[in-house]
């Protein structure tokens, strides 16, 4: 009989590994404005490196999401591990930036295939009086792990010579670790079949939940949008515009955002989710407004002071809206609409990005964030104006309620 972990050991271990995955995703930020310096690539090859994580990471998660459902969650857990480590070991070798976008591509696919093996893993391993918080930890871990990731870099960028070899050494590491561990981890989902069909993607929208789907469609963009502007585009705004280079710089405003938002997912949830989502998009709006001042008056604290606003707003606005959809979708639904959900964010955190690196040359990279910012405080102000009309008609239906009886959910067959 072999020997496996104990489930609360299982529980610490697999969140940790979890948060890894997400901490080497933000490793790059801060290499990547260094590798531009030493190379010599554009801007627009820039945020193709960065953004073609997203893409990947969207593919494997549509193609891939369900596959632990069918095969089990260690043989999926261990799959995206020995990706992850692949892809680590490329970072650690890449002679130059066509290297480094394949490196991240890669990431992008086994961080993709991991989210939805890992999510169920760390609940189901967690113990009965730990599934609410299991919940938050998984969603904590995207966020926090972006940003601590992009931090742990800059001081490695900033205080030694060796960063890339460093920072890429040590995350392969935690990685064969990882390995390890999961290995002797318990089997916590039934096999089932339906291999082939699961590799399908499918987004599914029922009847019931296309009115807060699409309501939430600009909340999603606008709010993924702000901490990709950090993890992407800031880097250059750093160094061109602020005549700053320094890795400590870079990597600390790269992790503002990012979490300050997985904090504020877990303050967040004791609200109602449409108030968590009015008040979540709102301080995005504000908090790109506040960045724009600190950005074109070249004033890095108010730039910072702007992350911290926005990141605690996209933390509660993305949360909001997922519990404004989740409780009125059936088990057998929730694959397809939360690819919908994921589809809309990825999209979203990627390709925005990828259109800036390519103005930035003709427009210049001023008029090209002031124009990124811009898109950003429309959405977020046409959000704030879509989920105040649902949150009237929300209200009318419970006043229209007899007294004495319950809004129910709609029949579904």
């Amino acid at each position: 009989m072999s020997r496996t972990l104990s489930p609360t050991t299982a529980f610490a271990g697999v969140t940790a590994v979890f948060a890894a995955f997400f901490l080497a995703a933000g490793a790059p930020t801060p290499l990547l404005s260094l590798r531009q310096q030493e190379w010599g690539f554009s801007a627009g090859t820039l945020t193709f490196a960065f953004s073609v994580y997203a893409i990947g990471l969207l593919a494997a998660l549509l193609i891939g999401g369900s596959l632990s459902d069918h095969v089990g969650r260690r043989p999926v857990l261990l799959a995206a591990l020995y990706g992850e480590l692949a892809s680590m070991i490329v970072f650690l070798v890449a002679p130059n930036i066509t290297w480094v976008i394949v490196a991240r591509l890669v990431q992008g696919l086994a961080t993709g295939l991991a989210t939805s093996a890992f999510s169920a893993a760390i609940v189901e391993h967690a113990p009965a009086h730990r599934k609410k918080l299991a919940g938050g930890l998984a969603a904590a871990s995207v966020a926090g792990g972006l940003g601590v990731g992009a931090l742990l870099t800059g001081v490695a960028v900033q205080f030694t010579r060796f960063a890339n070899t460093l920072v890429f050494g040590i995350l392969a590491g935690i990685m064969l670790l990882a390995i390890g561990f999961v290995s002797f981890t318990s089997e916590t989902a039934t096999k089932r079949p339906g291999v082939g069909r699961s590799l399908i993607p499918r987004i599914s929208l029922p009847s019931h939940i296309r009115r807060e789907f699409f309501g939430g469609i600009p909340v999603h963009i606008a709010g993924w949008m702000f901490p990709a502007f950090f993890l992407g585009l800031s880097p250059a705004v750093l160094r061109l515009h602020f005549g700053l280079h320094g890795g400590l710089v870079t990597g600390f405003t790269a992790f503002l955002g990012p979490f300050t938002a997985a904090l504020s997912g877990f303050l967040f949830g004791r609200h109602a989710p449409r108030r968590s989502t009015l008040t979540g998009v709102s301080l995005v709006l504000a908090g790109m407004v506040v960045v724009l001042v600190g950005v074109t008056g070249t004033w890095l604290p108010i730039l910072w002071i702007g992350a911290v606003i926005g990141g605690f707003g996209f933390g509660g606005a993305f949360g909001g809206n997922v519990r404004l959809i989740a409780p009125h979708v059936q088990p057998q639904e929730r694959a397809g609409v939360f690819a919908g959900i994921y589809t809309v964010a990825y999209l979203s955190f990627g390709i925005p990005v990828i259109i800036a690196g390519q103005l930035a040359p003709r427009w210049g990279l001023i008029r090209t964030f002031e124009s990124y910012a811009g898109v950003v405080i429309a959405l977020a102000a046409i959000s704030i104006v879509v989920q105040a009309a649902l949150a009237r008609r929300e209200a009318a239906t419970h006043l229209q309620t007899p007294v004495g009886t319950s809004v129910q959910e709609p029949v579904r067959g």
